[in-house]
């Protein structure tokens, strides 16, 4: 019984390794959390983030069916994607090895007040959204399942994957919403930003490679 839970346990041990980078750099999703945070509080931030997460069950879901169904039918579209997914992480590993200071979070400038009570289906959907419309996600997770997620991993146990990394985002965001609202803590992490790019940059090229190398079952 435990012999064949500890291979499930070391591949999403592998994936939350590689995924922490991808949560904790600076992006669209953080972004929008943090004004949420100035324009309406941390009810509707937290809200938000939440959204966020959910909004990632979707990314993991169409990952899981898609990458299934094209390793099975067609290892010509798997190589295609894979050599997609290859291009968009050193892509992304690159240009955020070459990104300077001042092309991060734009924390300098404060934002007004709340502006009064924010509906929370509202605040929902706006992480739902900044998260469901960003193509970025496709080819990370297509790349991540392809790299570290064995073809003989049963489908339930990819959604388990998917649900521990989709709560750990939730979690991160909250964090965020709860001490990055203060002027203090938004610039703190906008120092600390630069070295979270140089570290993430160099995950995701190293993975991007790995990636390269694999050959087509």
């Amino acid at each position: 019984m435990e012999l064949s839970v500890h291979p499930y346990l070391f591949e999403l041990a592998s994936l939350m390794a590689i995924f922490a980078f991808a949560i904790v750099s600076p992006g669209a999703d953080l972004a929008m959390v943090m004004r949420q945070s100035i324009l309406h509080g941390r009810r509707s931030a937290i809200l938000t983030s939440f959204g966020v997460g959910t909004s990632l069950m979707v990314h993991v879901t169409y990952t899981i069916l898609g990458l299934g169904l094209v390793i099975s039918q067609s290892i010509t579209l798997f190589n295609i994607v894979k050599w997609c997914g290859v291009a968009y992480l050193l892509y992304i590993g690159i240009k955020a090895l070459k990104a300077k200071p001042a092309e991060r979070l734009d924390v300098a400038a404060p934002e007004p007040a709340a502006r009064g009570p924010q509906s929370a289906f509202k605040a929902f959907g706006l992480g739902f959204a900044a998260n469901a419309l960003n193509p970025k996600p496709v080819f990370f997770f297509l790349s991540i399942f392809s790299t570290v997620v064995s073809t003989q991993t049963p489908v339930a146990v990819k959604f388990g994957y998917g649900l521990v990394m989709a709560s750990c985002l939730i979690l991160w965001f909250v964090a965020v919403s709860l001490f990055m609202t203060t002027p203090a803590m938004r610039a703190r992490f906008a120092r600390i930003s630069h070295w979270i790019d140089r570290a993430s940059g160099m995950v995701f090229i190293a993975l991007g490679l790995k990636l390269a190398t694999e050959k087509a079952a």
